[in-house]
């Protein structure tokens, strides 16, 4: 859900020009699974650069 609402915020114009929070997004959901915690730590990181850079 959450992944789904950054990707309507901040559309990705290429796959091969992943933004830093895009690639923080994605490593969020793969380990959502198996590390929840890291999954939160990820995603506040993608937050707190987006947040920096605007």
């Amino acid at each position: 859900m959450f992944n789904t609402l950054i990707s309507r915020l901040f559309p990705v114009r290429s796959a091969l020009a992943r933004s830093v929070p895009g690639q923080l997004m994605d490593r969020a959901e793969a380990s959502a699974g198996t590390d929840p915690r890291r999954a939160a730590e990820l995603r506040r990181a993608a937050i707190a650069y987006l947040g920096v850079v605007r």
